[in-house]
């Protein structure tokens, strides 16, 4: 009777020599990472399509409202106003570019992995959701800049127009941020409770959508109160009535404000709220999964 006996191959691995990086290189390389995927970087030539045609459309409309106000003088849209007409667009966004971060993980089960470095079971998915964040935030203030830009060329009194436009494209930018900051919260959100792309996207489309209608019911009440709450019954119309509150008729000049009375404070406590909602169920879906 024969003996086995093993054999070692020399396949030419090495042992890793460099330094050993802790958690917050982690984390900055998982948000790199998830923001190079929501634009599609280092991934097939398919997968950009969609991302930088929502980017070139933004881009054109920005452009054209800068060409309209640099040849007649007229300021078509604000820049506050610019996030809200971009919304409806940013929504199907969101839908493909949230379930592209953390439902392709979901499905192909290589979480283990990723819990398996220095990396705390809450750094993932908010690595995520910064990366989301980050990225629609990026479209709706790049477009800004550029309506800036333009406006810098053609403004008059010099230093001192350029600088009231700037004053005027600031609470623009930050109400981008807080539009980033909703869809971002509750797209990831939707997305991390099913490994399926599909059933994702069309789960953030719904949330979105369909609580738009309720809105519409809610504002036609014969009560007052009841028309200027109902806003909150929607993630959008909520943020429109921040917007209201917070940037006054100095950015809505062209008639985008909600008539929400005497409840801007209430609508902003809403927003916080929801975003620190999602965030909180977020973290607490993951510590679920990890532990799988």
């Amino acid at each position: 009777m024969s003996e086995s006996t093993g054999v070692i191959h020399d396949i030419g691995y090495q042992r890793y020599s460099g330094p050993r990086l802790g958690r917050g290189p982690v984390f900055g390389a998982l948000y790199l990472h998830g923001l190079r995927t929501v634009f599609g970087f280092g991934r097939s030539a398919k997968a950009k399509i969609f991302p930088w045609l929502v980017v070139g459309i933004v881009t054109v409309v920005a452009a054209g409202v800068t060409a309209v106000r640099s040849q007649l003088g007229e300021v078509v849209m604000t820049y506050a106003q610019f996030a809200d007409t971009m919304s409806w667009l940013i929504i199907f966004f969101v839908a493909v570019a949230a379930p592209e971060l953390v439902s392709r993980d979901l499905r192909s089960g290589v979480l283990p992995l990723y819990f398996s470095r220095p990396l705390a079971r809450s750094d993932y998915p908010l690595a995520k959701l910064l990366s989301l964040v980050t990225a629609l935030w990026l479209l709706l203030g790049g477009p800004q800049l550029v309506m800036f830009l333009g406006a810098a060329f053609t403004v008059d009194n010099g230093l001192r127009g350029v600088w009231n436009e700037l004053l005027d494209l600031l609470p623009g930018l930050l109400y981008a941020g807080l539009w980033a900051a909703v869809f971002g919260a509750i797209g990831l959100l939707v997305a991390a409770l099913t490994g399926k792309r599909a059933f994702a996207a069309g789960g953030i489309v719904a949330v979105f959508l369909m609580t738009t209608p309720i809105v519409g019911i809610l504002a036609i009440l014969p009560s007052q109160t009841t028309t200027e709450l109902a806003f909150l019954a929607s993630p959008m119309t909520m943020v429109n009535g921040v917007g209201t509150w917070a940037l006054g008729d100095l950015l809505f000049e062209r008639g985008g404000g909600l008539p929400i009375g005497g409840f801007g404070p209430l609508y902003a406590l809403a927003a916080g709220l929801l975003v620190a909602g999602c965030v909180v169920l977020l973290l607490a879906r993951y510590r679920k999964v990890a532990t799988r």
